[in-house]
């Protein structure tokens, strides 16, 4: 369970690492090489997805959880936007999801 917790933290680190330099390059003009290595990043995390022992979409259904934990982090750390209550309370709900499709034992 801890391999595939990492597993999904850093699939989220290079998704919205990649995500955030194609936004730079597109939407504050930095030069190319942002995007470039954008769209390597997210490349990347498509391929970390794969190490996850379950199916495509369990996998994919779950990740989204961690993203919106990750996103919400991210846009306090690094965007400076602090999380309100309802983004704090919304998050919990994300991870019990995650929680739920991904390591509920199975009948």
């Amino acid at each position: 369970m801890i391999k595939s917790l990492l597993n999904f933290i850093l699939a989220g680190l290079f998704e919205l690492g990649g995500g955030y330099l194609v936004w730079l390059w597109l939407r504050e003009n930095k030069p190319i090489w942002y995007g470039i290595l954008g769209g390597i990043a997210l490349a990347i995390y498509g391929a970390i997805a794969t190490f996850q022992p379950a199916n495509f979409g369990k996998v994919y259904a779950a990740y989204g959880g961690v993203f919106i934990v990750m996103a919400m982090l991210w846009g306090w750390k690094v965007d400076g936007v602090t999380p309100d209550r309802y983004d704090l309370i919304g998050a919990s709900l994300a991870v019990a999801s995650v929680l739920i499709i991904m390591y509920s034992p199975r009948i």
